[in-house]
């Protein structure tokens, strides 16, 4: 009967009062009058591209046979956005996120954002946001989770709907300044390919009209063929004067055989310099013409392969397109998530009865040790 007394002693002592009795029954008063309901929205989604990349197993797979291919740099780039200061400022652009979390569902002092009304708090409303956010990407299936926590039903779904609606811009965004600065690169390859194409083909020109050669080597061809013939003509003409000066050294056409002989050296003579002689024949010419014509034919096929590139980059650009596909509409919850009251009770309770039970333990040897 006395240890029973004792007990009870014990459970009256200062020391339980103070770590178990006044905490458990502050947290029955908290979690039964003042804890507010916390409801959370759950949505699903991943980021696809439409090109034939490499994707992860199980979904991904799939999606992959069927020509789609999961994303997922771009998944953790939605994932940072919705975390972000910008996406907090998109969402509570008229004040939905400030209510929600202020007067929504007539929330407690102790729960809610603000509570005594002070100004300029846009950071402690970005971690609170953050705080009741939850976002999940998973490898595997590379399905993305969103899960939001408000004080009513609806304004959990709506905050959720609205970070998917802005998490799809942003992905549309990233799209269009991918595949325009993919087509403004080749582009500006292919403008600069122009010009110097352009350069080289009238650099070529204008050596032609100043030069009057059209072709160096076609030219000289020609000019060989015409020499041969008038070397052919002057050895006949020798062979005839050589023959008139045997046997009628009289004749008046030696005279004339002459003439011509000394008529055709000096074609020959003329046309063996232009080929070639000074800066103007067209040995010392082809040089410069070669050079020019080479140039030109580079730049034509460097024009070539630029526009090549640029019909590359186009293509590339259409076919390669990121876009959310969501795979679980924001749900609208129709019972609190939030708090766990009974497990916050018995929480508090068992804490409070190990911290009594060490702290009993404690105290009672300090007392023999005196003794």
């Amino acid at each position: 009967m006395s240890n029973i007394t004792e007990k009870l002693a014990g459970l009256k002592s200062p020391l339980f009062l103070a770590t178990v009795a006044v905490p458990t029954f502050i947290s029955i008063l908290y979690f039964g009058l003042f804890a507010s309901n916390v409801y959370m929205s759950e949505s699903r989604f991943m980021v696809q591209s439409s090109d034939k990349g490499s994707s992860g197993p199980g979904l991904g797979m799939l999606l992959k046979a069927s020509g789609f291919s999961t994303n997922s740099g771009e998944a953790y780039v939605t994932r940072d956005y919705i975390l972000s200061r910008d996406a907090l400022k998109a969402v509570n652009s008229d004040g939905l996120v400030a209510r929600a979390y202020t007067t929504g569902g007539d929330a407690s002092i102790f729960n809610r954002f603000n509570p005594l009304g002070q100004q300029g708090v846009n950071e402690r409303l970005y971690r609170f946001y953050v705080n009741k956010l939850e976002i999940v990407n998973d490898s595997a299936s590379a399905i993305t989770t969103l899960r939001v926590r408000a004080f009513t039903p609806q304004d959990a779904k709506a905050i959720n709907e609205r970070l998917l609606q802005r998490a799809e811009e942003v992905v549309n965004r990233l799209n269009q300044r991918g595949r325009g600065d993919l087509i403004d690169y080749a582009n500006k390859e292919l403008g600069e390919a122009k010009v110097v194409a352009r350069d080289a083909a009238v650099a070529l020109s204008n050596y032609r009209n100043r030069s009057g050669v059209v072709d160096p080597q076609s030219q000289a061809t020609v000019q060989l063929q015409m020499i041969s013939k008038l070397q052919d003509e002057l050895i006949a003409t020798k062979t005839e004067l050589v023959q008139l000066r045997a046997f009628t050294p009289q004749n008046p056409q030696i005279p004339v055989l002459t003439s011509r002989i000394a008529q055709l050296g000096r074609e020959i003579d003329s046309q063996m310099g232009q080929i070639a002689g000074d800066r103007t024949s067209l040995a010392a010419t082809a040089a410069e013409y070669q050079r020019l014509q080479l140039e030109s034919e580079v730049a034509d096929k460097q024009l070539g392969a630029a526009i090549a590139s640029y019909q590359e980059a186009r293509n590339e650009a259409r076919r390669k397109r990121a876009y959310i596909e969501r795979i679980a509409e924001p749900s609208l919850p129709d019972s609190s998530d939030e708090p766990k009251r009974l497990r916050g009770i018995l929480s508090t309770l068992v804490i409070g009865l190990v911290a009594w039970g060490i702290l009993t333990m404690l105290t009672a040897g300090i007392r023999e040790h005196r003794d």
